[in-house]
């Protein structure tokens, strides 16, 4: 592969104009396409074959008019008992006439003919129902809705429009470009350059822009979560920056060892290329293997990352080689461009850019206290890792409801509001779908199951039943005591599940938003155990093509779980327990959102995989080479440890950038990326890693004869293209 890669990064860089002006033109399509055919995204996470979903199904087939978004507006008095008065209800027949009037309804329900009046005589609940699902409400609609009681306000009421109705699409905004300029920063320190860091934050920058546009044109024919072009932004600027930084660096180093601008890219190219190949497809199979757990929006969400992730990786190898041609030595610091443009061929230029001569740096010395002192290392480090991880065993999954929104936003004033006036049952409230054979046997049916809930523990209510045209299919709302989000919610649900499940004569399923809630977080728990199985195994497996070891696969895939134990734990610490929850800007602490730990796992296995290749394969060159254990393992920290650093403060700022976006979704993802990059790259790769392979000394390259036999050689180090370019002489131009 490395020898190919070479011939592809000096193609690159002799037809650059080629190159250059192809990408463009993939981008200039890309928008275009993304502009004519973007389709909506959607806000709700369905979830085929749960009882919550089927229920949905058999409304929209046999009741749709109740198989719509909902919406529930909360209405507070000036004063207690003024609801029971004349004018406080002629009032509240306003807001009602008002509110199924607007554009989408096709019906609002006065809160005294069903009882939503709380006992004080404050607040009301008025139900609206929409004719569309909450995601085929127009932004039209919605501000509608949210602007419904302006007249009734000016009496001096508080009108609070909430409900599933107002999930909308995270907004990116400006905050988040501040980890691309932290990122840009760290280039120019990194690199010393600012051609060198413009250049790669330019192919970085393109290479997302194709794979946005590209995923907005297809979401015209798919649909796509509304988290899941954020994901991908994510992940696409913080490897595309990663990607081409590794390519970069590589051929500033062949520029300086006297080589020729094209031989340089290529060699770069042959060698970092082919690590970023291999990291990106590690990255790619991780997030495509969400597949498996057969969760429709999270293998769509994964399939997105992972079309971006690709893109970078074609954009690193293809686009950057031929931007290193335009740019020439100006990549390199001003103080060495004359030096090599005056140099021989062929002859090195700048002590400080020979490690092997200058072992001075950090890395070097990082490497030695490392390997001097392993033992205490490695027990201090699993032991503070061990202290991250222990409120891992407390996590709690969920998604997330308006009680968790951002405080001031629309939803969460109504949750507020709702639960001040009725208690945080009425903001997640269940509903209970009858279906019979026909009208005789659903009013049947109905009674009993009314009474089956009224004697469910942890119930407070239960509505009256709404039937279909035809009397076929019923529609109870039950009203828990507790939140959307709390345990005895979960327990009601199965509950209430356990005792209608022997109604006869009809069928009687439970669904509403909390009970789909609830169904795709403990299907998401169930199939955790097993992707995270998969993501091991398949760390061990590649591991062992690369490095031709079996320990080293095993510590690499012991330090993944390492990394995975301590995010989780410092994340449900955060967002779950509260605890520095202001630091993050957290208002209010919840159970972690459901998709978030498989999510994570598939993410960080692909970017601690591209960490460990990076700092191991120089470890097995140099040993290969005839350095001992100890002296390979300081020569690959040495050589790896400033460009590792820089790559994972890119990623942390990029990643940490998302945190300041208000929705919790995306602020809980964008900060246990950061943490866990911070974790692995510096904890894991960087202490332990070392530490343990100096342990180990020869016994870490062992390998059985018929093994080494049977596996394929991937020739990430470039053993194969120095066989191919030993009898060359490179030339300058």
């Amino acid at each position: 592969m490395a020898t190919l890669l070479y011939r592809l990064g000096r193609g690159a860089l002799r037809r650059r104009r080629l190159v250059v002006a192809l990408w463009l033109v993939v981008l200039v399509v890309a928008g275009l396409a993304a502009a004519t055919l973007r389709g909506p995204t959607a806000s709700n996470f369905t979830m085929p074959g749960t009882e919550s979903q089927r229920a949905l199904d058999l409304l929209a087939d046999q009741f749709p008019a109740a198989s719509g978004a909902t919406g529930s507006i909360a209405v507070k008095a000036p004063a207690d008992g003024q609801l029971a008065t004349p004018e406080g209800q002629a009032v509240v027949q306003e807001l009602v006439q008002e509110a199924s009037t607007l554009p989408g309804v096709v019906g609002a329900v006065n809160p005294f003919q069903v009882g939503a009046v709380s006992p004080n005589g404050r607040y009301a609940l008025v139900q609206v129902q929409f004719a569309t699902g909450g995601d085929e409400v127009t932004d039209e609609q919605r501000t509608a809705y949210e602007e419904v009681g302006a007249a009734v306000e000016a009496k001096g009421w508080q009108v609070a429009p909430g409900g599933e109705v107002l999930g909308g699409e995270p907004e990116i905004g400006s905050t988040e470009a501040l980890g691309v300029l932290v990122a840009a920063i760290v280039l120019i320190i990194t690199f010393g350059s600012l051609v060198a860091a413009g250049m790669t934050m330019l192919n970085a920058l393109i290479g997302v822009g194709v794979g946005m546009a590209g995923l907005f044109a297809l979401s015209g024919v798919i649909e796509l979560t509304s988290t899941a072009p954020i994901l991908a932004l994510m992940l696409g600027l913080a490897v595309g920056i990663d990607y081409s930084l590794f390519i970069t660096s590589r051929h500033r180093q062949n520029l300086l060892e006297g080589l020729s601008p094209e031989e340089a890219v290529g060699r770069a190219v042959g060698t970092a290329g082919s690590a970023v190949v291999f990291a990106g497809a590690t990255v790619v199979i991780a997030l495509a293997g969400l597949a498996v757990v057969n969760i429709p929006f999270l293998t769509v969400m994964g399939l997105a990352a992972a079309g971006t992730v690709t893109i970078a990786v074609l954009v690193a190898i293809t686009l950057q080689p031929a931007l290193l041609g335009f740019a020439g030595n100006r990549v390199l610091p001003r103080r060495l461009r004359s030096t090599v443009d005056s140099a021989a061929p062929g002859e090195p230029v700048g002590e400080e850019t020979l490690p092997v001569e200058d072992r001075s740096g950090f890395g070097f010395r990082w490497a030695r206290f490392v390997t001097r002192f392993r033992v205490p290392v490695i027990l201090v480090s699993l032991l503070g890792l061990g202290l991250l991880a222990l409120p891992t065993p407390d996590m709690r999954l969920a998604l997330p409801d308006a009680s968790t929104a951002t405080v001031g936003s629309p939803a969460r004033v109504a949750s507020d509001l709702t639960t001040e006036g009725f208690g945080p049952g009425f903001t997640g409230r269940l509903a209970v779908v009858v279906a019979g054979d026909d009208a005789q046997a659903t009013a049947a049916a109905v009674p009993q199951v009314t009474a089956m809930i009224q004697r469910t523990e942890n119930v407070l209510a239960v509505a009256p039943p709404q039937l279909s045209p035809d009397g076929r299919t019923a529609l109870l709302g039950v009203v828990p005591k507790t939140g959307p989000t709390d345990e005895a919610t979960e327990t009601l649900v199965h509950d209430v599940r356990d005792a209608v499940g022997g109604v006869k004569g009809a069928d009687v399923l439970l669904t509403g938003a909390t009970a789909i809630g609830i169904d795709v977080s403990e299907k998401l728990s169930d199939a955790l155990p097993i992707y995270l199985l998969l993501v091991v195994g398949l760390s061990v497996l590649l591991l062992m093509l690369v490095f031709r070891s079996l320990l080293v696969p095993l510590k690499a895939a012991l330090g993944f779980l390492l990394t995975v134990a301590a995010t989780f734990g410092i994340t449900v610490a955060i967002f779950q327990q509260g605890h520095l929850a202001d630091l993050v800007g957290l208002d209010t602490p919840a159970p972690l959102v459901s998709f978030l730990p498989i999510l994570l796992i598939g993410i960080l296995f692909g970017l601690a995989m591209d960490y460990e290749v990076f700092l191991v394969s120089r470890m097995r060159e140099d040993f290969v080479h005839g350095d001992t254990a100890r002296e390979a393992t300081i020569s690959g920290m040495g050589h790896g440890a400033r460009v590792v650093t820089a790559a994972a403060l890119i990623m942390i700022s990029v990643f940490g950038g998302f945190v300041f976006l208000d929705d919790p979704i995306i602020k809980s993802m964008g900060f246990a990326l950061a943490i866990g990059v911070a974790i692995d790259a510096f904890v894991v790769r960087m202490t332990i890693v070392p530490a343990v392979m100096s342990l180990l000394g020869d016994r870490a390259w062992w390998l059985p004869r018929w093994l080494n036999r049977a596996l394929p050689n991937v020739d990430i180090e470039g053993e194969g293209l120095r066989e191919h370019l030993e009898d060359r002489t490179p030339t300058r131009v």
